[in-house]
């Protein structure tokens, strides 16, 4: 018979939320492969995250922050691993011949991390909620990153042209988890929103399933080999090199517990969709771009966890 009480609870919390991951992204892969689902579906099921559960997240975590100086790792973590992935492709462009197409799409999935489709249910199975409301500052900032020095980058690299700062603000003003950031910021200095937790609580929690079942549907494993070089170079910084830089910076700082951890946990997330999505609309190589994000997201689940055990100590 299974003695479930031999188990502590936090094992347990982490076992079921890796058994809920798993089950989510099988699903979303297994219910594309067979052509249950239309090929566009993710469509649908983002709209809901982007509109609904994102701004749910933010206005139900974000208020509840205790802000101090210790903070200011959080906030800067995207801008750092992004610099870092630039500094590394400079590197090491001319001695694998990168092209400028898969030089920009190298870019932005490597120096962007999955903070929310994969960090916040990772974060919260691993760290807990106090490890998510960290996830939830650094994905704003990523964000922040991924609209404009990502979507500059972009452009640059496939000379469509430039790109304004009236643009990029209308954009930053018009995606709904950045305005709902801001919200969640301003609103509890006049009113509160402790009457609206349980429907807030409740609509935060459709996040981590539905994101997960959209990432599964996206998965894609195709011609991985022909790649194999740009892929050891840009997952090889993502995972490994990236929250290495962020645990060092984390270690000089001094700053320790929760907030190292959810930090350099989330730098070592796999490369950002949205990113990849980006590479594919510049043609940025987007072969390149969806296997780091399909790989990135099947191998971070490896590397996380030996991230997990090293950062316990942090």
């Amino acid at each position: 018979m299974l003695r479930t009480e031999s188990v502590p609870n936090g094992e347990c919390t982490i076992l079921m939320n890796v058994l809920l991951i798993a089950v989510c992204l099988i699903a979303g892969y297994s219910l594309r492969t067979c052509g249950i689902l239309p090929r566009d579906a993710h469509k649908g099921i983002n709209a809901w995250i982007l509109y609904i559960a994102f701004p749910a997240v933010a206005l139900h975590y974000i208020p509840s922050i205790d802000w101090s100086f210790d903070l200011l790792v959080p906030l800067t973590m995207p801008f750092v691993v992004w610099c870092g992935a630039w500094l590394v492709l400079k590197l090491f462009s001319r001695r694998l011949r990168l092209d400028a197409g898969t030089y920009g799409g190298l870019l932005l999935t490597a120096g962007i991390s999955n903070t929310s489709f994969i960090g916040f249910p990772l974060t919260q199975a691993y760290l807990g909620d106090e490890g998510l409301r960290i996830a939830v500052i650094c994905d704003q900032l990523t964000f922040i990153v991924i609209s404009t020095l990502g979507v500059v980058s972009a452009i640059h690299t496939a000379h469509s042209g430039d790109v304004s700062i009236r643009k990029m603000a209308a954009g930053l003003l018009k995606f709904p988890p950045f305005v709902s950031f801001v919200a969640a910021l301003s609103i509890p200095h006049f009113i509160s929103l402790a009457p609206l937790d349980p429907l807030l609580q409740t609509l935060a929690g459709t996040l981590i399933p539905l994101a997960l079942f959209s990432v599964g549907m996206q998965i894609r494993f195709s011609q991985w080999r022909k790649e194999a070089k740009f892929l050891a170079l840009g997952l090889g910084y993502k995972l490994f090199i990236a929250p290495a830089i962020i645990l060092a910076l984390v270690l000089i700082s001094g700053v320790r517990g929760i907030i190292a951890q959810a930090t350099v946990f989330e730098a070592a997330m796999a490369p950002s969709i949205t990113a990849a999505i980006i590479a594919g609309e510049y043609e940025l190589n987007p072969k390149v771009s969806n296997l780091m994000a399909s790989i990135g997201i099947m191998v971070s689940f490896a590397t996380t966890a030996l991230w997990w055990l090293l950062l316990r100590h942090v």
